[in-house]
């Protein structure tokens, strides 16, 4: 197979191979404008996540593809799944809204607590240190839809990075080979 496939990108001539390559430019450019055009609709610097552990079980599995909004004009509620940063950790937790503490001084800045659905203790431990509430500040999004199991490929590809060379070495191939 790998071979057929070198002898059909070696028969190219010059002006077929440019062609290819930038098709394949013009695959991932629209890819890139598609989540730039979702990130803008939804509101939210990552409209789809992928549910990374089981700490959400029975609601979500580990695997599931998440679809976020993040409007800032509607409040957080308890009971809620919110997707949320901490300060000091680069990978979004998904977990449920469990308390709200609202504070009416100044401004009415609403603080809440988090808790995975399958953990036994809430989410301070998981928040920066002294951290004891999330604001909306630390909110990436609110989940309203979902595909269970879709993200298992992102997640083998994280594991396994072999996995995810093959899988992009494949896709290379096949955009370079098709002449369509």
């Amino acid at each position: 197979m790998w071979r057929s496939s070198f002898d059909d990108v070696k028969r190219m001539n010059k002006r077929q191979f440019l062609y290819q390559v930038l098709s394949f430019g013009m695959i991932v450019s629209s890819a890139l404008m598609i989540w730039k055009g979702l990130m803008v609709v939804t509101g939210s610097e990552s409209p789809i996540v992928v549910v990374l552990s089981g700490s959400m079980e029975p609601a979500f599995h580990r695997g599931d593809l998440l679809f976020l909004t993040n409007h800032a004009a509607e409040p957080v509620r308890v009971g809620e799944i919110v997707v949320f940063k901490v300060e000091g950790r680069d990978i979004p937790i998904v977990h449920r809204v469990m308390k709200l503490h609202e504070k009416n001084e100044n401004n009415n800045t609403v603080k809440f607590l988090t808790k995975g659905d399958n953990n036994s203790v809430d989410d301070r431990g998981l928040y920066a240190p002294g951290q004891l509430w999330l604001t909306e500040k630390d909110v990436v999004g609110r989940a309203r839809g979902f595909l269970p199991y879709v993200g298992m490929v992102t997640i083998y590809m994280n594991e396994y990075p072999k996995f995810k060379c093959a899988i992009l070495a494949c896709l290379g191939m096949y955009v370079l080979v098709h002449r369509e």
